[in-house]
């Protein structure tokens, strides 16, 4: 049983049990239940209350059960409050640390309600695409108030419950504790003082709610929502919910609400969001690693380059609190490096999003060196230098000569192969790619490379840092381009043969932007620096002749248009701005390579775009769960989800396939292939979705 019941005096207490956070599945629900009826048959017990044991009061839903028929079983929590609300003796919630979700909606229907100092206090079921579904809607608009309510619906962020107890007639908590260790001794002390005054027990729903502005003010709600969640109907859904409690009877409101919360369940936002939930906890696990995995001590990194990356890197660790020392070859380059570092922290100041204190400590402890032999005592060392084999060469060598027995080395390569380099070392065991995206300080993803001969507590000790460090890590195999660029590959080759056919890089790019990514292909290449591409396309040359690429890429870089750093790409650039403006002269260049190519431009529709180029997505990531470079289909989500910029109200390129249906996107890979500009091999559906679709069945 998740749920204990004991005595204490004249009052029974029932600690929900059920690590990490007390989810309120099956077995805890049924446990309250029991422990209520017990209560309530012993002529000994005058009071209830209830708690958490460890970290929580309670989280809320269970996430072990999510999708899985105990979720819906009886007692569901819509039952187990109104068991709390029909006890006759008072029940008291005892809230500390954490109450979340369903748990502060089963808080809400005990009589009382005794909270510990630096609680937080949420109803985060928006993140999930869904509101509250267990009175959560009905009953916080009758002791917050109705705007506050609504905010920290709206938001799903938590709020600590000594600021809650401050705001002025505010009936959520009847007594602050002194502190978390000694919430339930006080909650027990008020429970047996209210139960020797016999007096009615108060309930929630019979609050009065009402707004004195009404449907304006509701209105106003809608409006702002509107704005600020397009491609999210959760948010909006709230306030019709919030509004439902201040024009219906408590039961029908609550009718209403449980209506919206299913409705919502069936959307493909919600499913996208839930997936994007379960996957990025998953992403954590790896399958052959045990959990308790013994980790090593990082106490100290050092970084090898002081360019944007190496900088960024370095950020990340600086923010943590744990050291950094910075090696470079000149002191020029590690002045350089220094001030950008300088300059991003001092413009965090300036917006008051960095208190000059923390600049301060986070600067203190940054050194930096000239020499490798500095090295000698990092736990951690990140190389960030030029993507090019035989200088990471040479790095490992000087690495292998210097760092002590047990240390980590890393490489933040983004294509190379994470063996060969290991290989350059005696100690292949220590060394793993850490492959952090630009702007590494900003952007969340981490792809983890795991070498055939990484040991399984530098794994595991480097997704523990991952996770120290606010990355979202994910464990790739070996392989070019890994995960991301693997598929990106694919992705831009799609794009290319689009401008052969008939597409503009404005058009291609509009149409996956209307798709919700953050940015088309053809921006995409402009900021991050077309020359990037031309360099593994020359390597690709001699690695795989055979892979098909369109010319115009190739033409623009011999044009010395490589994106906004050169002022020039794709599209132009107005001198100190981002702004992309369709250029005439590379529309002119496309013009002229079809035909060379012989090709008479076609009308291309926006949906086979965003198809060609997602599903090349799709079928390449399926190969890469064939290879065994990603253990699920969710990991590879996360990558693009977090990497990339892949609509999070989609999934993922793996999820929104399955949303799509794996057999309508098999059919739509058949149909490319008859396409003559086109890569026909590339578009046979991977084993992977051919065996899903005839099963009928998902990537998860």
């Amino acid at each position: 049983m998740t749920a204990e019941y004991k005595v204490h005096g004249d009052v029974a207490v029932i600690t929900l049990n059920n690590p990490p956070v007390n989810g309120l599945g099956h077995a805890t629900r049924l446990g309250i239940t029991e422990g209520l009826a017990k209560a309530q048959a012993d002529a000994a017990v005058k009071a209830v209350v209830i708690t958490g044991a460890g970290k929580a009061f309670s989280g809320g839903a269970d996430i072990k059960e999510f999708g899985s028929p105990k979720a819906l079983a009886e007692p569901n929590l819509l039952s187990v409050i109104l068991a709390v609300e029909a006890t006759t003796k008072p029940v008291v919630a005892a809230i500390h640390t954490v109450c979340m979700g369903g748990g502060l909606e089963l808080a809400l229907g005990c009589h009382y309600r005794v909270a510990a100092p630096g609680t937080s206090v949420a109803l985060p079921e928006v993140k999930l695409g869904l509101i509250p579904g267990a009175g959560g809607t009905q009953r916080l608009p009758r002791v917050l108030g109705v705007e506050t309510a609504l905010n920290m619906i709206v938001s799903g962020e938590p709020v600590k419950s000594e600021l809650l107890a401050s705001l002025p007639g505010q009936k959520l908590f009847d007594k602050m504790a002194a502190s978390a260790e000694t919430v339930v001794q006080e909650a027990i002390e008020f429970a047996k003082d209210v139960a020797t005054k016999g007096e009615p027990l108060p309930l929630v729903r019979n609050l009065p709610c009402k707004h004195p502005q009404g449907d304006a003010y509701f209105q106003f709600a809608r409006n702002m929502v509107a704005g600020m969640s397009k491609n999210f109907p959760a948010p909006g859904k709230c306030v019709d919910a919030v509004q439902a409690a201040t024009k219906m009877k408590f039961d029908d409101g609550m009718a209403e609400e449980r209506r919206i919360f299913t409705a919502l369940m069936f959307t493909p936002e919600s499913a996208a969001l839930r997936h994007l939930f379960m996957a990025e906890r998953a992403a954590s696990k790896i399958p052959d690693v045990a959990d308790d995995t013994p980790k090593r001590e990082i106490k100290t990194v050092g970084v090898i380059g002081a360019g944007t990356m190496g900088g960024g890197i370095s950020m990340n660790f600086l923010n943590a609190g744990i050291p950094v020392k910075i090696l470079e070859m000149k002191q020029e380059a590690l002045d350089r490096g220094i001030a950008t570092i300088k300059k991003n922290y001092e413009a965090q100041v300036k917006k008051g999003k960095l208190k000059q204190d923390k600049y301060d400590q986070r600067m203190s402890l940054l050194s930096t060196t000239l020499s490798y032999d500095d090295l000698k005592d990092c736990d951690l060392i990140i190389e960030a230098v030029f993507e090019e084999l035989g200088v990471k060469e040479a790095v490992f060598k000087e690495l292998d000569r210097v760092a002590k027995p047990g240390a980590i080395l890393a490489s933040n390569t983004s294509t190379l192969d994470v063996d060969k380099i290991a290989a350059f070392t005696k100690r292949p065991q220590d060394v793993v790619g850490m492959h952090f995206f630009s702007p590494a300080n900003v952007m969340k993803l981490l792809e983890v490379v795991r070498g055939a001969k990484t040991g399984k507590d530098v794994l595991a000790t480097v997704m523990a840092i991952g996770k120290k460090i606010k990355k979202t890590s994910v464990v790739s195999g070996v392989c070019d381009g890994f995960i991301g660029n693997r598929m990106i590959e694919q992705y831009s080759r799609q794009a290319g043969f689009l401008l052969d056919e008939g597409a503009t890089p404005q058009q291609v790019d509009k149409a996956v932007e209307k798709f919700g990514f953050a940015m088309g292909p053809f921006r995409m290449g402009d900021l991050a620096g077309n020359d990037i591409g031309w360099a593994i396309r020359k390597r690709r040359a001699t690695e795989r002749a055979g892979m098909l690429y369109s010319k115009t890429a190739d033409k623009l870089c011999e044009l010395g248009r490589f994106g906004q750093k050169t002022g020039a790409g794709w599209y132009d650039y107005a001198p100190g701005k981002r702004d992309a403006i369709p250029s005439d002269l590379v529309n002119k260049m496309i013009e002229d390579h079809r035909k060379e190519l012989g090709i008479t431009p076609r009308k291309i529709s926006d949906d086979e775009i965003v198809q060609r180029l997602v599903y090349a997505l799709v079928n390449e990531g399926a190969h890469i769960l064939e290879d065994g470079i990603a253990s699920k289909a969710g990991d590879i989500d996360m990558v693009y989800l977090t990497g990339y910029g892949f609509p999070i109200w989609r999934g993922g390129p793996m999820h929104y396939a399955s949303q799509v249906g794996l057999y309508n996107v098999a059919s739509a890979m058949k149909r490319f292939a008859q396409n003559p500009n086109d890569d026909a091999k590339f578009w046979e559906p991977a084993p992977l979705i051919q065996k899903l679709a005839a099963e009928g069945k998902q990537f998860s």
